[in-house]
């Protein structure tokens, strides 16, 4: 058996039984790249100010006018300012998990909480869990058959790389005006060779969230110890005491930074949860490993560049989300055509 044969192989044995929930995780994650800016048009209210004014009053004033609202066993975990000036400052909660508000830091009220839009949420929960509890089969489902869209994007790109009987500028072209078994078929090979290189990076990143000790690994390439980042564990009072103490002076629970909730990191924290530092870290270890894992993430979701590369992701993820439909429509077609010789 040469080589063509034994990438063929692997590329469908592995495509069949994941296929369709890849397409899952690909379309869910297109649906989630432009969250942000979908979210803050649809509640413009509760992301920005109705007034701009020449001074916003002091953190510890917002600190405490947002304490003075919680019981007692939630805490203000820190503070998200932002360089635009009409965007409401984001205090966030110790719990329950990614809480937190939002305040006019011009009169200090409270605009509200944030709530993930329900379309957002069900699109969030398909792509981590496929719709499960977040310890359930559906998260070890993701990461397996994201492991394996690594290995059919591979094998899939060196089958073309092997077979390319075309011109370069052909081979690479979707051909519209031939019928739909050739489009579909150009769609699954060009489509795919367009959209691998976003995916494998879509793919690498997400694995980070599936597995510990892929996660482990990926840290280590960046001279990073995973447990500095805490990934996927909740925040204790052990730690937010560490952090008041890197925090040079800062009042209890304040943390001075960018509004980027969406961008992957808030107050300390990756939007997925979990928390930065270990009480035992220092510092700038805490940096660097809040600097990955925004790294990651951005990556993930292609803001990297911004507006741009998050058009390109959103597209490499609708065209992964294709694959596995063109695929199955090929293989089908294909037996179908054996079975009618035979007969």
């Amino acid at each position: 058996m040469n080589a063509k044969k034994v990438f063929r192989k692997i590329h469908l044995w592995l495509s069949v039984p994941a296929g369709i929930f890849i397409t899952l995780i690909c379309f869910s994650g297109a649906m989630m790249v432009f969250e942000k800016e979908i979210t803050e048009w649809c509640r413009h209210d509760l992301y920005f100010v109705q007034e701009v004014k020449e001074h916003a009053l002091p953190q510890e004033k917002i600190v405490d006018i947002v304490a003075a609202t919680l019981p007692d066993s939630v805490t203000v975990t820190g503070v998200n300012t932002s360089d635009e000036a009409d965007r409401a400052w984001q205090v966030t909660l110790s719990k329950p998990r990614r809480a937190s508000v939002y305040v006019d830091q011009y009169t200090g009220e409270i605009k509200g909480r944030y709530e993930r839009l329900p379309f957002f949420d069900t699109m969030f929960h398909l792509h981590r869990w496929l719709l499960g509890p977040s310890q359930g089969a559906g998260k070890w489902i993701v990461g397996v058959c994201t492991l394996f869209l690594v290995i059919i994007l591979i094998t899939g790109l060196l089958m073309w790389l092997t077979n390319r009987k075309k011109p370069l500028t052909q081979s690479l072209k979707i051909s519209t005006g031939h019928g739909w078994h050739r489009f579909w078929h150009d769609l699954h090979v060009a489509g795919g060779i367009y959209a691998t290189i976003f995916l494998l990076a879509m793919a690498h990143t997400g694995l980070t969230w599936s597995f510990s000790w892929y996660r482990t690994g990926f840290y280590a390439m960046f001279g990073v110890d995973a447990s500095a980042g805490g990934h996927g564990k909740p925040r204790t009072e052990q730690v937010v005491a560490a952090e008041r103490q890197h925090r040079h002076g800062r009042p209890d629970g304040v943390a001075e930074g960018r509004h980027n909730r969406h961008e992957g990191v808030e107050g300390g924290r990756h939007r997925h949860g979990g928390e930065i530092a270990a009480a035992n870290q220092k510092p700038a270890d805490n940096d660097r490993a809040a600097s990955v894992r925004s790294g990651i993430y951005k990556v993930h979701v292609g803001s990297w560049g911004g507006i741009v590369t998050k058009i390109i992701t959103f597209l490499a993820a609708l065209l992964g989300a294709t694959l596995p439909l063109t695929g199955y429509y090929l293989w089908i077609r294909r037996l179908r055509k054996k079975s009618q010789q035979r007969h």
